[in-house]
């Protein structure tokens, strides 16, 4: 007599009651690594389409109407929204446009978590609540423009992604050093791949891509790394054992590096959502003025927005960034 050999029940379910619990620790983090990716992608050409949209316009000021009382409020503020109409639909497909306080109507979400996922903070609904210090020191030592503290549109894009925009229609288009860089943000673009979807986090579906300077804008869009390296580092040392502030990035696993001058000025522009530390030391950029230990780079204060030269040989903090 032949003899069949095969699984009994209780083997075939135990084998089953594995593949589950394997699917069930394997699969989330698969589903977020895809999403990641796909939000990686989706962003970078977001940043390029808006590059190429801005760079398209003769200038980035002057839209709108903003007036205040006596008493500094704002009477009428139609900065952003009019910047929406009048400038970035003629050069961007937009599918719908939502004014000041009606942001949730063009899929912004009304609360999003920071960039370390410590804490949820509500969406900003205008500059000073973006980044209080945008207003401060704007006026002093400074060669052009200042900031006023207009309220966000919003608009949604033809793929699908929602945009609020922060627009400073007095913006310069000064580019030296030893000043402030408030008055040189003309926009700042807080973007959500995914409309109101969640996780609604910076970093991942959310992000900023800001454009710098009225006249021959620069538009970045830096994704920052999770913290700042909190160990003071020069920008460039000869001495033996010291960190210089680009190995700090490159010791990251990663396409991580250190922002050049204006996305580093991008990073203190949005500041309060991916904590960056607000004390008075500096932090690096790449840009540099001069080389060697004495020579001088770009580095940006965030407690008040000053962008100064200072040389490579001293101590600052460093938040690395990817593209």
């Amino acid at each position: 007599m032949k003899k069949f050999r095969g699984f009994t029940l209780a083997e075939v379910l135990i084998t089953l009651a594995i593949i589950g619990i394997v699917a069930a620790i394997t699969l989330p983090s698969l589903l977020v690594n895809v999403n990641e990716k796909a939000w990686d992608a989706q962003r970078k050409t977001l940043h390029a389409r808006m590059a190429q949209a801005i760079g398209q316009m003769n200038t980035l000021g002057g839209y709108g109407t903003y007036t205040e009382d006596e008493e500094g409020t704002a009477t009428v503020d139609t900065a952003a929204e009019s910047f929406i109409l009048d400038a970035l639909s003629k050069v961007y497909k937009i599918n719908n446009v939502c004014g000041p306080d009606k942001l949730s109507s063009c899929g912004v979400a009304s609360k999003i978590a920071t960039l370390d996922a410590t804490s949820e903070i509500n969406f900003p609904n205008k500059m000073s609540e973006l980044n209080p210090v945008l207003l401060n020191g704007a006026s002093t030592n400074v060669y052009e423009g200042e900031v006023l503290d207009t309220k966000a549109a919003a608009f949604e894009t033809v793929n699908g992604e929602s945009v609020a925009v922060f627009y400073n229609p007095l913006c310069g288009s000064d580019t030296t050093a030893n000043h402030y860089v408030q008055n040189k943000m003309c926009i700042n673009f807080i973007y959500d791949l995914n409309g109101a979807e969640g996780p609604n986090q910076i970093g991942k579906d959310v992000g900023f891509i800001t454009a710098f300077y009225n006249k021959n804008p620069v538009v970045v869009a830096p994704m920052p790394y999770g913290a700042d390296y909190t160990t003071a580092v020069p920008q460039y040392s000869e001495s033996e054992g010291t960190i210089d502030a680009p190995v700090v990035c490159k010791m990251l696993a990663g396409d991580w590096r250190l922002p050049d001058k204006d996305e580093v000025a991008s990073l203190f522009v949005n500041a309060p959502l991916i904590n960056l530390n607000t004390s008075t030391s500096g932090v690096w950029s790449s840009s540099v003025v001069s080389l060697g230990a004495s020579g001088v780079a770009w580095n940006q204060y965030v407690s008040n927005g000053s962008r100064f030269v200072l040389a490579r040989s001293n101590n600052a903090r460093v938040r690395c960034i990817r593209k």
